[in-house]
């Protein structure tokens, strides 16, 4: 068997795995906890996703992207609650029956926006690198959480802390009787599929159509270049790269994964708040695509979904460790112990990642001893 039949197998084999997944877990009783473990899991996959086309590719060290996130989901939150209706009367007037966005709309409109203030984040850092860079993507993040936070006075746009809620599921099909209603059970036959479950499908599609998207791009000439930055940014522009357009290109394409993901989000949850997208997520993020394998896809992956899940698999732990010390220890913070402690250990032992790039970070040959290149060295 040739390495192209393999690694069909491996995809099948792995498609197959997802796909039955949360249906064994229903069916063994596990309940939907779990399946929405892995839902948010994959949220967390796509935001990686988009992270690692900054960083990963073109070499950005961007600790501001949870913004990108809060951009996607207060924009489905507005369109899909009655927060607008209720404090803008015009509006309620222009639209009598409501405004029900349709997914096909919802994914385009999160991607256009957040890449927007991709762009507008990139235009003015583009001469800055390194601790710079990071410094200043960190107040932008701040910037976007903080305006979310504080958009109640004089005009009620986010409800300021109290965040949104009543937000409505994600639909597919016409509006008065969509054929998949997100936020409802799905009845095929004699068996019934949980709307966590319909929602895990859908960050699974995203997730796939993402990782196309991603390969594509790494394999093609914007790809290239921004590697080229990212080794290398001075001999990227004597080759004559463009690199003030490829940077805001690599801002406007990474954006736009944090926009679709936060509109999944809100819909999702139900409800959002500028307590969703603390500086602590930007870093979660960054972390995802470090500890995996920078611009690697199956890395970062794997990154996304071990520190995704791992919170909430070491709730298990925390408990009885708790227990055992009579309740002094506070299990969250126990939780957050735990996972510092794997991601010291995993940068120990790994420090390109679990599952790096093979080409990037690779050593240069060394000549060899009585060689032509041996004797000149």
């Amino acid at each position: 068997m040739n390495s192209t039949s393999t690694k069909l197998a491996v995809f099948t084999g792995c498609a197959l795995a997802l796909l039955a997944l949360p249906l064994l877990m229903q069916t063994a009783g596990l309940g939907a906890g779990w399946v929405r473990i892995l839902a948010l899991a994959l949220l967390y996959v796509l935001l990686a996703l988009g992270l690692n086309i900054v960083v990963g590719y073109a070499g950005l060290l961007d600790l501001g992207f949870v913004a990108f996130y809060a951009v996607g989901a207060y924009m489905y939150a507005l369109l899909a609650s009655p927060h607008l209706f209720e404090n803008f009367p015009w509006i309620a007037q222009m639209l009598p029956n409501g405004l029900h966005t349709p997914i096909w709309m919802v994914i385009p409109l999160a991607a256009g926006l957040a890449a927007i203030a991709g762009v507008l984040l990139g235009t003015p850092v583009l001469k800055l690198r390194g601790d710079y860079l990071a410094i200043v993507t960190l107040g932008f993040g701040e910037i976007i959480r903080v305006f979310m936070n504080n958009l109640e006075h004089p005009v009620n746009i986010t409800n300021g802390p109290r965040g949104l809620d009543r937000i409505d599921p994600m639909t597919i099909g016409p509006q008065a009787d969509p054929w998949i209603n997100f936020g409802k059970p799905l009845v095929v036959g004699n068996f019934t599929i949980p709307s966590v479950t319909l929602y895990y499908y859908l960050f699974l599609a995203l997730v796939v159509a993402s990782v196309i998207i991603c390969h594509r791009l790494e394999q093609s000439r914007i790809g290239r270049a921004w590697m080229a930055i990212r080794e290398d940014e001075i001999a990227a522009k004597a080759m004559g790269i463009n690199t003030r357009n490829m940077k805001l290109l690599a801002f406007g394409m990474g954006a736009t994964f944090g926009g679709v993901s936060g509109s999944m989000f809100a819909a999702f949850q139900g409800f959002v708040s500028p307590e969703s997208f603390s500086l602590m997520e930007s870093v979660m993020i960054v972390a995802m695509v470090v500890l995996g394998g920078m611009g690697h896809l199956p890395g970062v992956i794997l990154g996304a979904v071990l520190l995704a899940a791992l919170p909430e698999v070491l709730r298990y732990v925390a408990g009885p460790l708790q227990q055992m010390t009579g309740g002094r220890l506070d299990s969250s913070i126990l939780r957050q112990l735990l996972i510092a402690l794997a991601m010291i250990t995993i940068m120990l032992l790994r420090p390109r990642g679990l599952w790096p790039a093979r080409e990037h970070g690779k050593a240069a040959t060394q000549p060899v001893a009585g060689t032509a290149e041996g004797a000149k060295a």
